[in-house]
């Protein structure tokens, strides 16, 4: 506000941006007060899309960037890895919350005298899993990774230590998530997260077990996973808890808008002395990554794909 902006409690005009940055994707009804040409820059959340939405955008000539492809100098997503951090987090926290609920199994996470610590199940040695780790570990549970990236269990063994290390072999997954009172999924693909745990090993689980599948918004790493809602977060399948809110960081609002703030303020500053959006994604091939829809034209080959859409590259669009 001193730099002279005016802030609004009133949805409309704040829709009527010709700039909207924010963390969930619009929603249908959003997108009805966004005015024709405007620029939307958000996550994408592709599993949760519908067709009508990327139609909305082409009706009114939207350019739309996802933090899930926006890319850095050294080839990282940061605001993947800035969410993933949250994510990771919150995922031992909202298993915490849930066992110590009335549904829940009664456990407590935390390292006391006399009684078994935790087993805390975790695939995928990436963000998510490093800080799930790290708080996990913070509260006392006994924790066991799983990936098949050995550079990555090698960085994240040395990173937290007192860690149980795995390469993901069907017999050795199944053995621990029989075990495990908390399992955290959080494995990306290419464009769709690889199913890792069966409905099998789940049906093996403990009765009341908690399972936190955080690649749910690529798919799920879990076949039983199913997309639920902040409102109703938790499925019951074969006795076991399922939670698959696509954007946990949203759970946590204030902390996921300083932590993007950190990272869109200099592209967004960029842009302004760049002399608007067209220039920096001319010369800025990291922002350019992140592009999906360009006034109204989808220039990803990916959702092209996966909605059955038709796309232009966007090097031949801004050229």
């Amino acid at each position: 506000s001193e730099a002279g902006a005016e802030i609004t409690l009133d949805t409309a005009k704040v829709f009527a941006c010709p700039m909207i940055l924010k963390v969930e994707p619009p929603t249908q009804k959003e997108l009805q007060y966004i005015n024709p040409q405007s620029t939307i820059i958000s996550a994408l959340q592709l599993k949760t899309q519908k067709k009508d939405y990327f139609k909305t955008l082409a009706e009114k000539r939207i350019t739309a960037l996802a933090f899930e492809f926006i890319k850095d100098e050294d080839g990282s997503y940061p605001a993947v890895k800035a969410l993933s951090e949250i994510a990771g987090t919150a995922a031992v926290l909202i298993a915490a919350e849930l066992l110590a609920s009335p549904k829940g199994s009664g456990l407590m996470f935390g390292n006391i005298s006399g009684v078994p610590p935790l087993e805390v199940v975790i695939i995928g040695a990436g963000t998510v899993g490093k800080f799930a780790g790290r708080a996990a570990l913070g509260l006392g549970a006994n924790v066991k990774f799983f990936d098949n990236s050995l550079t990555k269990l090698r960085s994240i063994h040395d990173h937290l230590g007192g860690i149980y290390t795995s390469t993901i072999q069907p017999k050795n997954l199944s053995k621990a998530l029989k075990r495990a009172d908390v399992v955290i999924g959080a494995v990306r693909g290419k464009d769709r997260s690889p199913i890792i745990v069966t409905q099998d090993m789940v049906e093996q689980m403990k009765r009341d077990a908690v399972v936190i599948d955080v690649s749910i918004d690529m798919g799920g790493c879990f076949e039983t996973s199913e997309v639920t809602s902040h409102d109703a977060p938790f499925i019951k399948k074969h006795n076991v808890f399922h939670y698959g809110v696509p954007n946990i960081p949203s759970r946590y609002p204030r902390t996921s808008s300083i932590s993007i703030s950190n990272i869109f303020t200099p592209y967004i500053l960029h842009i302004g002395e760049e002399g608007g959006l067209e220039n920096s994604l001319r010369f800025n091939r990291d922002l350019r990554n992140g592009l999906y829809f360009y006034h109204g034209i989808l220039t990803h080959k990916s959702i092209a794909d996966w909605f059955n859409l038709t796309y232009r590259d966007i090097n031949l669009l801004i050229f």
